[in-house]
């Protein structure tokens, strides 16, 4: 399959682009809002390319685990990274509530300046995924503004503490 689904979220912040980008690489903020009405774990945060960021979702007695590898850090411009569910020792394995979404999907997020707030374009894809993932993938995309909707909310209310 040559044409991937993509799914992308375009959101304005109103922040400058300096605070918006701490705000996706401060791992003491990003918890604040990555993953909503969950609580969020950040084990390890290594922004360069090749770093590691390694998060857990945890949901009552039930964790989530993830391991994103940053393939892309430029400064205040762009982040991207190749996310996977893992098993409790940060190994990749499929994810154990749909086994067929794709072991790794390509995440690319962008900022730029808009007037006196911020231009953030998040953009999701799988990668080296097989036809059966793909298909999980377009299949539940519809979904996926939600959740990204409710932490994008969380993020407007922490940006505007952050200036004042």
């Amino acid at each position: 399959m040559s044409d991937l689904p993509e799914f992308v979220v375009d959101r304005v912040f109103a922040a400058p682009r300096a605070l918006v980008w701490r705000a996706w690489t401060d791992p003491e903020i990003l918890a604040q809002w990555y993953g909503p009405r969950v609580e969020t774990i950040i084990h390890k945060f290594d922004l360069k390319p090749g770093g590691l960021w390694l998060n857990e979702m945890r949901m009552g007695e039930r964790s989530d685990l993830s391991k994103m590898t940053f393939t892309e850090v430029v400064q205040e411009e762009r982040l991207a990274w190749h996310h996977s569910s893992t098993d409790a020792d940060w190994n990749v394995t499929s994810n154990s509530m749909m086994p067929e979404w794709p072991r790794v999907i390509l995440t690319t997020v962008t900022f730029e300046d808009d007037g006196e707030g911020t231009a953030v374009r998040l953009s999701w894809v799988p990668h080296e995924a097989t036809e059966a993932e793909i298909a999980c993938f377009a299949g539940a995309m519809e979904g996926f503004g939600s959740g990204w909707g409710a932490g994008f909310a969380i993020l407007d209310d922490l940006l505007a503490q952050m200036q004042v």
